[in-house]
Formats: C-alpha cells, structure tokens, sequence
C-alpha cells in the first residue's frame, strides 16, 4: 500500500495483514554529485512502487527517509533511529529500508530493521521497456529476500 489516503484507509481497515513496512533511504547531494544523487532517487523510486504492486495487502510504502549526503552519520542514523520507534509502535512486525547508498552497510547494525542496498542502476537514457525490464529483475531477487526474511521471523516468533 502506498502513502496516500485511500490506501492508509484500506491499511487502518486491515493493519492485522500489513506488517511490513518498506522505507526507501535517499541522500541528497548538491554540486557534482547531484545528478548521481537524483539517478539514485529515481532508482529507488520505481524499484520500491514496484515492490509495493507485487505486495499490496502485506507492505506499506512509507515515504523516503531523506538526509543529505554531506551530514554526518550519526545525526543521520539517530533521525532514522526515530522513525523506526515510531514504525515499530505501529505493530509492523517487520522493517526493510532500501537504499543505493553503500555507506548504509557500515551502520546496518545499528538499525532494527532490514537494510537492503542495492547497486543504482542509470535509467536515465534508457527506453520504459528497458527500465521495467531492469527494475522486474530487481524485484525478482527482493521478492525472494522479503519472502526468506518473514519465513525466518515466523519461525523465530515460533509460527
């Protein structure tokens, strides 16, 4: 389910099947990364709606946790500390936060949830058939970590 008011409705209606929550994880950059800095956004953008069409019923795409690149880590992390509070008080048994960011595995402990990082891939000068054909790929291989990661917890939970 996507962040907008029809679906948080259908979500309140039925928050006892959604229990993941996907966060996408963007830096900003300004200057010479900025381009760099949007191709990744887009990146994330289609992969994670993708994602959220394969799993309408089980997922809320939360919007993205935005931070500028240049900031330092900690105050990053520690914002991103309170989201995740604040996520996991709403009963989603499960957190995946999705990013191209590299720098995000270093501080993967850190976080409750499931940090997912993924290469970018530049869209950017490719036909819509080739970005879906990509981004289809991609979706493929998370299905298959989504569906592993909640088949561990049921058997840690002991369902």
């Amino acid at each position: 389910m996507k962040w907008i008011p029809q679906e948080i409705e259908t979500y309140l209606n039925a928050k006892e099947y959604v229990d993941t929550a996907v966060v996408p994880l963007y830096s900003v950059s300004f200057g010479d990364e900025m381009k760099q800095s949007a191709a990744m956004a887009e990146f994330i953008t289609l992969l994670t709606h993708h994602l959220e069409r394969q799993f309408t019923g089980r997922l809320l795409l939360i919007p993205p946790y935005t931070y500028l690149k240049n900031e330092k880590s900690e105050i990053v992390i520690n914002d991103l500390k309170k989201w995740e509070e604040n996520i996991e008080r709403s009963e989603f048994k499960h957190i995946f936060y999705i990013t191209c960011e590299s720098d995000w595995k270093i501080h993967e402990d850190k976080l409750a949830g499931s940090l997912i990082w993924i290469p970018s891939i530049p869209l950017e000068n490719m036909k819509e058939s080739q970005k879906m054909s990509i981004i289809d790929s991609q979706v493929k291989q998370l299905l298959e970590l989504f569906t592993r990661k909640w088949h561990e917890n049921e058997e840690f939970l002991g369902g």
